[in-house]
């Protein structure tokens, strides 16, 4: 049976940016059986890791100027364009409230790449109707029915649930990556021991 590999994931992260867009090539080269999760990361922020904000609020000088030099190189090594996004942080609820009526479509990955490098790599705002229209056609969907669909209570309470299991297991952010049900990683920098980690079984 092969290894699972849950992705728990919110558009509005950067590193989520990056780890999107190599995870589907690691279970692929793996055999893992990979599990999309789409959370809320304001939710897990609010619940078990609000230190996020003060730093947002009062950034290190030097280490936010390390920040913006470590996504461009690791952009630059996966040969994706990356630009810091003039609304930020993004309020990605819709958006990933998306992301579960395209699970259920079957699409889930064609939306999300939609959504991720129309934000990271075109400075398109995620909370607006009239552009995640625009990236439900791109990715195959019915805008009218998404957006209608977003608003469900349906959708509103998966998204939750999967927001709170997160939490419940002992996660803290975007993107973890979780292997064989109980080993957690964190970040887009822990793929490696992720892949030996499905490489061990």
């Amino acid at each position: 049976m092969p290894t699972s590999l849950e992705f728990f994931y919110d558009v509005g992260s950067p590193w989520t940016y990056l780890a999107f867009h190599r995870i589907e090539d690691l279970a692929r080269a793996t055999g893992a059986d990979l599990v999309w999760k789409p959370i809320l990361v304001g939710g897990v922020f609010n619940a078990v890791n609000p230190d996020v904000y003060a730093q947002r609020k009062n950034p290190t000088p030097a280490k936010a100027r390390y920040h913006a030099k470590d996504l461009k190189d690791w952009a630059r090594r996966y040969g994706l364009d990356i630009c810091w996004p003039s609304v930020f942080p993004l309020n990605s609820v819709k958006a990933m409230r998306g992301a579960l009526v395209a699970q259920d479509e079957g699409c889930l990955p064609a939306w999300s790449r939609a959504c991720f490098e129309a934000y990271w790599g075109r400075d398109r705002d995620l909370s607006r109707d009239d552009v995640l229209e625009a990236l439900a056609r791109e990715a195959e969907l019915d805008p009218v029915a998404l957006l209608t669909r977003i608003a469900t209570a349906e959708v509103k309470a998966r998204l939750r649930a999967n927001t709170d299991q997160l939490i419940e297991r002992g996660g803290f952010g975007s993107p973890t990556m979780i292997v064989a049900g109980d080993d957690l990683y964190f970040g887009n920098d822990r793929l490696p021991l992720v892949e030996d980690a499905l490489r061990r079984g």
